[in-house]
């Protein structure tokens, strides 16, 4: 596909092989450092998901391509010069698996009353639920005008691949509003982030909590680590094969056991690894010589991003301290602003995490099924409105005028 767009240019790249690593880092929010050599953050947190690095290794990989049913379908919009200046990384789906933002039942009414839900196009990163850009847009261009060449962009794309929709999931208000300009329909959900309220230690975190809740949590870590257990913080060059095989057995354990199929490869990981060591932390428990447990985070310029755990004994607790309350450690230890543990758990708030929306952006083909959606996402996004209320007046925190 290529298409004129007023003074730009839509094409379509069957792979991140077709960008650079320069010129991607100069998206904002994909780089970590001015890829012009100032030295200077990017204009948006840098988030490592949609980093050049990342896409590409799930395709290289073999995590995400066709294979998977996950082909590859960016959007480059260039100038007549051809100097790129946005970019959606989208991919051509024969499933809904890997999401996090569940369309199931769409596909089964709409394939019911005759259609054809398959495939689809979805602007994300595979199975990562992390908020972040979708519609990317090089520093120092007008955000608004590339935002809307993508989304009409992606609506073409939709009508030259003959797929049913288009499907913009965890995006930013600023994609939010240039899609829903473009008639996206937007659906909102809840995920729980812990806050870091400038805290210098776990225990200050500690004191914005009730009494009750401030004991439950200390003796919870308390018995996490009752059977000789010890945590490892592990980066950089501590990123080493044996650690990664270690990981890799407690990832499995939990995937097979969860999913049924694991996304993830041991190549996957062996190659963030090389590539991304600075961008992660894994925190391992230890029994003795031995791990027995661990969780992968990802690290941005002000936020932890959780994703997967898995261990090869049980322990009761245990879970909680390697996800969510060593996280927090390392958040205020590193002064990160967000900790994000990943998708759905109302558990995360009795240990200090707070209900935080959650948007995607549908566009719909066929008109019925269209109206359909429409009057459904209306719904859920009064009931997701109203579960939040619910859940932030219920959190462990102290009440306003309280003296616990």
């Amino acid at each position: 596909m290529t298409e004129k767009d007023g003074d730009f240019v839509l094409r379509v790249a069957q792979g991140m092989a077709a960008f650079s690593p320069e010129e991607w880092a100069a998206l904002d929010g994909a780089s970590r450092i001015d890829p012009a050599g100032s030295g200077a953050e990017s204009g948006s947190p840098y988030n490592p998901f949609v980093s050049h690095d990342f896409l590409a290794i799930l395709e290289e990989s073999g995590c995400a391509d066709t294979r998977t049913g996950w082909q590859p379908l960016h959007l480059r919009l260039e100038t007549a010069g051809g100097v790129l200046v946005g970019a959606a990384p989208c991919y051509a789906k024969s499933h809904s698996q890997g999401e996090y933002v569940f369309d199931h039942g769409w596909a089964d009414a709409f394939e019911r009353a005759g259609g054809r839900y398959y495939p689809k196009l979805q602007v994300s990163v595979p199975f990562t639920p992390a908020t972040g850009p979708r519609l990317l847009v090089r520093r120092g261009m007008d955000g608004t005008a590339v935002r809307a060449a993508l989304a009409q962009g992606l609506k073409a794309l939709a009508g030259q691949t003959g797929a049913s929709s288009v499907h913009v999931t965890f995006a930013e208000a600023a994609d939010i509003a240039a899609l829903e300009q473009a008639e996206f329909l937007r659906r909102t959900d809840t995920q729980f982030h812990f806050l870091n309220e400038g805290y210098r230690s776990y225990d200050d975190f500690l004191a914005t909590l009730a009494s009750r809740k401030r004991k439950a949590l200390k003796r919870e870590r308390r018995e996490a680590l009752a059977p000789g257990i010890e945590i490892d913080w592990l980066t950089g060059s501590d990123l080493t094969e044996a650690v990664w095989d270690d990981f890799f057995a407690f990832y499995m354990d939990t995937g097979s056991r969860k999913w049924g199929r694991p996304y993830l490869n041991r190549a996957f990981f062996s190659a963030v690894g090389e590539k991304m060591a600075r961008d992660i932390v894994l925190v391992m428990a230890r029994r003795g010589r031995r791990y027995v447990a661990g969780a992968i985070n990802f690290i941005g310029s002000d936020t932890l991003y959780g994703r997967n755990w898995g261990c090869i004994e049980d322990h009761p607790f245990l879970h909680f301290e390697v996800c969510y309350h060593q996280a927090i450690d390392f958040a205020i230890a590193h002064g990160l602003k967000v900790v994000e543990a990943g998708a759905q758990g109302e558990h995360k708030l009795a240990r200090g995490y707070r209900p935080v929306t959650t948007r995607s952006a549908h566009y719909i083909a066929h008109p019925g099924l269209r109206r359909a959606v429409a009057d459904y996402l209306e719904r859920e996004r009064r009931e997701v409105e109203a579960v939040g209320e619910y859940l932030e007046e219920h959190g462990p925190f102290k009440k306003e005028g309280s003296s616990e």
